[in-house]
Parts: structure tokens; sequence; C-alpha cells
């Protein structure tokens, strides 16, 4: 049997005249993206926040510690939250 040889399709080769058409075109883009993704960040901090009711309590290294004492005197917390599967 044969063995199929993997072969990277590398793009066409043309003058740097037409590279910088589609450099340009392609910048016009990025930039474009990166407006959008900034204002849907800024959209994302405008949300309204949610007050923490509820008494979480984590294990800390010295061990229990409730959630405010998480805060340590700062004023905002991030918090990763992981999800696994318990087997």
């Amino acid at each position: 049997m044969k063995k199929k040889q993997n072969r990277l399709q590398l793009p066409n080769v043309v003058s740097r005249d037409e590279w910088l058409i589609a450099r340009k075109e392609l910048l016009t883009k990025e930039k474009e993206f990166t407006k959008a993704r900034d204002s849907l960040n800024a959209e994302r901090r405008r949300l309204p926040m949610v007050e923490v009711d509820k008494d979480y309590v984590f294990e800390g290294p010295h061990g229990k510690v409730p959630l405010l004492d998480l805060f340590e005197g700062r004023p905002q917390l991030i918090v990763h939250h992981f999800m696994f599967d318990p087997d």
C-alpha cells in the first residue's frame, strides 16, 4: 500500500505590489475585528453586578475561609470556576 504524503499547501507567490494590496485588505479586516472585540469587552464590563447573599465558605491553605475574607481588603476578586467529573 502506498503511503500518502502530507504536503503543506503554500499560498500563491505574487509580486510585492499584489502582496501589499492583499495585506492592506487584511489589515482593514483585522482593525474591524479589533474594534468589534473592544466594543464587546466594554459591553461585558458594563453588565450589572449581582449581590452575593449566600454564605459561601472555601477551603484555603489555612482552613475554611468565608467569601468576603478571600478579598483580603481588595475591591474585586476574580474567580475561575472549574467543574470536574467526580470520576
